[in-house]
């Protein structure tokens, strides 16, 4: 499976999918010959882009002016990391000589600049793919039900936000281009109504094992709301595309797995690719959280039914990679099999589905244990031809990811 994260729209225009090596889905037997490409996210332009488990930390308070400042703290802990914040938001962040990206630091720096996620930057972001074929796969390992037969993703019908509300896009800079995936509005424990968490994939804030954090991330709330073509979105105001604002990522973390074995293709560290997100205004929002302004946010369910208990799952988001041009959202709804990459790792829900990157990081949908919708998974991975997709099952690991983010903030 492939994230749906885009290469620079001058280095990779098209989403050609990149292979990602991946230890995890090494062990993995599949029938015929895949490619298989994280469905994170997409990238545009070349200006792109732990606390212990991956966590970022962003910066940037509101005052009443409406002008978003970074805490002296937060300036301090930059300026141990050899960064000057004014010099980032003027364009030093697009540096990324140094190969591990701060990798070593506990905190991802993310300020707001504000302005930086237009109309236009937002349109030419690109899917990052991720993949692998089976040459990269072996032995039968854990539990792998059948390829499940492709399912037409079907266009989710405008306004976005009326069917949809808690769907979005997340987007952010790579060393290749600007890129993005897609993502959910989750309910915050600790806020109840008043949640300000976004739910994602790991590869679309973190490069994994072999990088650090993406810079720049912001999420936007029904992106693109009334569906509109491309041809009318390249004269489109930031309000059509972004009508409920852009939020930036003040902290996102994902797991040490993730962190660990994650890589750029293949599915290594796919069983635990997921990231939760906490996200404050670019602009004032009248004091309201993420989920005041948008109406909505789904519970994420740890305890999930195994897969063969589950009778059916919707995944959502914005597939970028042809035939798709990422300005749309998307549903796929089937009943999940199961896909194991290592008998050590958690076993994968995989649907058919032929939405491509972009997608990744959008989120699945059940009936909880509860008897109630809430979201079960994120898209993950998917074969470079597209026709199904993989997320990870969320449990303990999952819920402490959640957890670390919910409490950070539980007293602010």
């Amino acid at each position: 499976m492939r994230p749906t994260r885009r290469p620079s729209s001058d280095a990779a225009r098209g989403g050609r999918a990149r292979r990602r090596n991946s230890p995890a889905l090494a062990a993995l037997a599949l029938v015929s010959a895949l490619a298989l490409t994280a469905t994170a996210c997409e990238s545009g332009d070349a200006t792109a882009g732990a606390e212990a488990s991956a966590s970022a930390t962003a910066s940037g308070s509101g005052t009443d002016d409406g002008k978003f400042r970074i805490p002296d703290d937060i300036r301090d802990r930059l300026r141990e990391h050899g960064i000057d914040i004014d010099k980032w938001k003027n364009g030093a962040w697009k540096n990324w000589d140094r190969d591990d990206w701060l990798r070593e630091a506990n905190e991802y720096i993310n300020p707001i600049i504000e302005g930086l996620w237009n109309p236009d930057r937002m349109r030419e972001a690109e899917e990052p793919d991720q993949g692998v074929d089976d040459s990269d796969l072996s032995g039968d390992q854990g539990v792998t039900d059948p390829t499940p037969q492709p399912v037409e993703a079907q266009a989710v019908q405008p306004s976005y936000h009326a069917n949809v509300p808690t769907a979005g896009k997340v987007f952010f800079d790579s060393p290749e281009g600007s890129a993005v995936c897609s993502a959910t509005v989750v309910k915050d424990p600790a806020h109840p109504g008043k949640s300000n968490l976004v739910w994602t994939a790991g590869h679309c804030v973190h490069a994994g094992k072999k990088g650090g954090w993406y810079r720049n991330i912001a999420f936007v709330p029904s992106y693109n709301d009334d569906g509109k073509p491309v041809a009318e979105l390249e004269n489109a105001t930031r309000e059509d595309v972004a009508p409920y604002g852009v939020w930036w990522g003040d902290w996102a973390q994902t797991s040490d797995q993730w962190i660990e074995q994650g890589g750029s293709t293949g599915g290594d560290g796919a069983p635990y690719d997921f990231a939760v997100i906490h996200v404050t205004p670019e602009k004032g929002s009248g004091g309201k959280s993420l989920e005041e302004v948008v109406g909505s946010a789904l519970p994420v369910d740890f305890k999930a039914p195994a897969v063969p208990q589950v009778k059916d799952v919707t995944a959502i988001g914005y597939p970028a990679a042809k035939p798709y041009d990422g300005q749309k959202l998307y549903r796929c709804e089937d009943r999940p099999g199961r896909l194991s990459v290592t008998t050590s790792d958690p076993t994968m829900y995989r649907i058919g589905c032929t939405m491509t990157g972009g997608s990744s990081g959008g989120g699945w949908v059940a009936t909880g244990s509860d008897g109630k919708p809430a979201l079960v998974s994120n898209t993950s991975i998917g074969p470079v031809t597209s026709g199904w997709l993989a997320g990870p099952r969320l449990g303990g690991v999952a819920k402490g990811v959640y957890d670390s983010v919910s409490k950070k903030f539980a007293g602010r």
